[in-house]
């Protein structure tokens, strides 16, 4: 077979895999080149086995909870070891899936490594592939700081190898991943401590969000260390210790895990040869059509650095092929109002604007803020009693709703809906008109004053 396609998809992530199978079904000839396991991060260092272990969280706050709704329960030690071969097991055919879907919908595929021989062209497994569109779709990885002992510490990838839950861990980072990592830990039975450089958690998202999950920590079993950049890692006396900068250590602990962001895994691309730009943070530049500065070359997932998560990289690439294969010349994926879910306990929803974000688009008296707080009603029966919180934030006369975030149970299940609401340019009187759900956490949306 010749070398010749009319799309190359670099990267076999959900992303690549959307986007290879959406041309085939326009009939383009297409070849996706993957040296991985296909599913990419998602599938099998990311969302899918994170899942499972919030899973599993959930069923141990569920088991602490019982005796208060009276149950008398007498709970063994958790087998971390089962539920890894468990979830492995069940990863494992999610991969078997995507190969069998790549193959009924013709997509070759290659199991190699490749690499820019020119704009149109790569090489995967001594083979020279051709095609006038290449997509890059090649997802990233954790990033590691630069100090002293990194090497000591492991990643957000490697908390999927772990056979053995250790029993003292630090998860150093402010960010989503770090969040879900540490209360996981916390959950499953781990002395857990959250370090954090500076005094804020989730500073990509509204305040709110942060200042929430910030009080949240104790009560959920992480000690969180703020202000406390590391300076470096060692070991001593058989565990680890974190130096931080200003001299101070903690410790011991039986694990360290890097959760400070992630990278683009472009470094063996050969992007130069194609006439490939990377941004300033090491992304692959493009526009609003995925378009990077070489002509026929694209970006989706997170390569591109826009918004890491698998829907968003699944939808920009199949609006990628519709346009190139399907016909439709104006479609792209537009980045507003994008939902998203931090799976920690309670689970963390937003969509839109921040407040901050509202105030600098908009002036801050174009922008009204709507606020609830309660004890959602299955913790009135419980000892532990988390709190759920709520926002709105609208803008104009016409209170259109153009930021909603919510921390609390079943934040990741009602933000769907809310979601398209918020799309569609609803305003605060749509919500008040909507009859409540009662009794709910989400009614607190449509009834808040």
């Amino acid at each position: 077979m010749d070398g010749q396609y009319d799309l190359i998809v670099i990267g076999g992530g959900s992303g690549g895999v959307a986007t290879a199978r959406r041309a085939a079904a326009y009939g383009a000839r297409v070849a996706l080149i993957e040296s991985g396991r296909l599913g990419g991060t998602c599938v099998n260092v990311g969302c899918v086995p994170k899942k499972i272990m919030w899973n599993a969280a959930g069923v141990a706050e569920a088991l602490r909870d019982a005796p208060d709704y009276g149950f008398t329960v007498d709970v063994g030690a958790h087998d971390w070891g089962q539920l890894k071969h468990r979830r492995d097991t069940y990863v494992h055919r999610l991969n078997g899936i995507y190969a069998a879907n790549l193959a009924k919908a013709n997509v070759e595929v290659l199991h190699e490594r490749a690499a820019f021989t020119a704009a149109h062209s790569v090489q995967a497994g001594g083979r020279t592939l051709s095609a006038p569109h290449i997509v890059i779709a090649t997802g990233g990885h954790p990033t590691l700081p630069a100090l002293p002992g990194v090497e000591l510490g492991i990643t957000s990838d490697d908390f999927f190898a772990l056979a053995v839950r250790p029993q003292r861990i630090a998860v150093v980072g402010s960010g989503y991943i770090a969040l879900e990592l540490a209360r996981l830990f916390a959950a499953l039975g781990s002395a857990t401590t959250r370090v954090v450089r500076s005094e804020r958690l989730l500073r990509a998202s509204d305040h709110m969000l942060g200042e929430v999950t910030l009080r949240m920590l104790p009560e959920h079993g992480v000690t969180g260390v703020l202000n406390s950049p590391p300076a470096a890692l060692a070991k001593a006396h058989g565990a680890l210790e974190l130096q931080i900068a200003d001299g101070s250590r903690l410790g011991p602990f039986d694990a360290v895990l890097w959760a400070i962001g992630r990278s683009a895994a472009v470094a063996d691309l050969a992007l130069e040869k194609a006439g490939v730009r990377l941004d300033e943070q090491g992304f692959i530049a493009h526009n609003s059509y995925q378009e990077t500065s070489a002509a026929g070359v694209y970006a989706i997932g997170d390569v591109s650095g826009r918004t890491q998560l698998t829907p968003v990289a699944i939808a920009a690439g199949r609006r990628l092929a519709d346009r190139l294969f399907g016909g439709q010349k104006d479609r792209h994926l537009d980045y507003e109002n994008i939902p998203t879910v931090i799976f920690g306990h309670p689970p963390i929803g937003t969509v839109g604007l921040s407040e901050e974000e509202a105030r600098r688009r908009f002036g801050a008296a174009n922008v009204a803020i709507f606020r609830a707080g309660f004890v959602p009603l299955y913790h009135e029966l419980t000892s532990h009693k988390p709190r759920s919180e709520m926002k709105l934030v609208t803008t104009g006369p016409e209170q259109r709703i153009v930021g909603l975030h919510v921390v609390g149970d079943g934040a990741d299940e009602m933000l769907q809906g809310f979601a398209v609401a918020v799309r569609m340019g609803a305003t605060k009187k749509d919500f008040d008109d909507t009859v409540a759900i009662h009794p709910t956490s989400a009614e607190e949306f449509v009834t808040m004053r």
